[in-house]
């Protein structure tokens, strides 16, 4: 005796389903499609404004905006942004130089070493640091940082002082370019190891457990399988850091002495940024000096357009590394 079984396919159950995923998929991609566009919308709005009100500015300038060191746009409508973008620079870079490292070690003690009862806590303690308001970092540069930093200033400059970062003659130490970059280093640490962490995090188990089943030693496997997963995301955090760098305020304005100059030695009592000259100068700013308060931030736009678009061509060119668990 045979029985028959029938199977039937779809159904209303099935009907329904896919009605409702198909009722859901079209306000899902309306509003992700819409956050996008306002997002762009933004960003141009923001453009637009700072090229509008920087054109009077740059057509009053009676010198070159782009590499006059002069600024005193009040009076004698002289102005540039070659000292201002040369320090903006300078002072993130070495932020960046200092941070990274410590950040990425600290993420990586997080994820692979802490023990559980320490890694949480520790964790939260990173996240925390990143919530401190940057005026507190400035308070503390200034007072505690700045005295700090004088012996070993001189002592840099006496051992190193050939080479062209800790040269210098007269005043050594003070408010410096390397005060404000240690600062700067401490407020984006927190964000490059948060994000790290989050990255190392995401390693798939088997590629670590195949790095210890063949042999290798707990950092062989995280210099094999976890920090090549992981440079694409540590890239991205650098950039954020970086990011904030560049556009931090009042931290930078309590600690430079408001210089206009080129220099590359860190230990002189020199230094200013695009952000920390738009604070302390646009209170008392006339129509000119205001527009060309707005062109500097034009200027810090672009560059910080370009800093994340190089970021982002450096991800795109790694992405081999994120199929890594495929």
């Amino acid at each position: 005796m045979t029985i028959k079984t029938e199977i039937r396919e779809g159904g209303p159950a099935t009907s329904r389903s896919a009605s409702r995923r198909s009722h859901g998929e079209g306000p899902f991609r309306f509003l992700s499609t819409g956050a996008g566009i306002v997002m762009l919308g933004i960003m141009a709005a923001i453009a637009v404004f700072l090229i509008s009100e920087a054109i009077p500015a740059l057509q009053a300038n009676k010198g070159n905006f782009l590499t006059e060191l002069t600024w005193d746009p009040n009076s004698s409508q002289v102005f540039g942004i070659g000292a201002l973008a040369f320090g903006t620079v300078l002072s993130s870079a070495l932020a960046l130089v200092i941070a990274t490292p410590i950040a990425v070690g600290v993420a990586l003690f997080i994820s692979h070493y802490a023990p559980r009862r320490l890694a949480g806590p520790l964790g939260y303690l990173i996240d925390l640091l990143a919530a401190v308001p940057s005026v507190i970092y400035g308070l503390w540069g200034v007072a505690f940082l700045v005295p700090l930093l004088r012996e070993p200033s001189q002592w840099l400059n006496d051992t190193f002082g050939w080479f062209p970062l800790f040269a210098g003659e007269g005043a050594i130490g003070g408010k410096t370019m390397l005060a404000g970059g240690i600062v700067l280093a401490i407020m984006i640490l927190p964000i490059i190891a948060a994000i790290s962490r989050e990255v190392f995090l995401q390693v798939p188990k088997m590629n670590e457990e195949a790095a210890l089943a063949l042999g290798a030693t707990r950092w062989e496997m995280i210099r094999m399988a976890v920090l090549p997963f992981g440079r694409p995301g540590v890239i991205s955090a650098a950039m954020l850091g970086l990011g904030r760098a560049m556009g931090e305020t009042i931290a930078v304005a309590l600690i430079f002495p408001a210089t206009f100059g080129i220099s590359v030695q860190i230990l002189t009592p020199q230094g200013n940024s695009i952000a920390a000259n738009i604070a302390n100068g646009f209170g008392e700013a006339g129509d000119i000096g205001r527009g060309a308060l707005i062109a500097s931030g034009l200027v810090l736009f672009i560059i910080t357009l370009l800093v994340n678009m190089a970021a982002r061509m450096i991800i795109n060119r790694r992405k081999e590394f994120m199929k890594a668990d495929t």
